[in-house]
């Protein structure tokens, strides 16, 4: 796993350190050939160059975020506001985790994805890759 992922998963609160730890071996093991890095301020991973699922600290717990996950028809999965095509799961216990809603979710990522690698190029306008 990528260290700088580590130290942001250690930096977090006890019951948050379980949860991203959790979320960060369930995404290692079943996104194939992703990169992972910390991409403003959390951890993100991606195909491509093109982010598909990362994690960051809110108020109110671990929020677990798909850029193309709009388009997942997933119901537990709420989408983002705006053009952007993001949906996301929030957690604030490591028990409410379903590793196999995570794994779905992560299966539907590697297959249904937007552009965001090229979105300032292409001045706001998003394009479907898969």
């Amino acid at each position: 796993m990528n260290n700088d992922i580590l130290e942001y998963n250690r930096s977090q609160a006890d019951g948050d350190v379980e949860i991203c730890n959790t979320l960060a071996v369930l995404i290692d093991e079943n996104l194939a050939g992703a990169e992972s890095k910390i991409w403003h301020r959390h951890p993100v991973w991606f195909l491509e160059g093109n982010p598909i699922v990362g994690y960051v600290k809110l108020k109110a717990g671990i929020r677990l975020m798909f850029w193309s996950g709009a388009g997942f028809d997933e119901d537990k999965l709420k989408p983002g506001t705006g053009k952007f095509k993001d949906a996301s799961m929030r957690y604030a216990a490591v028990e409410e985790i379903d590793p196999e809603d995570v794994k779905r979710w992560i299966g539907k990522a590697a297959n249904i994805q937007w552009d965001y690698k090229n979105l300032v190029k292409r001045k706001g306008k998003l394009d479907r890759l898969k």
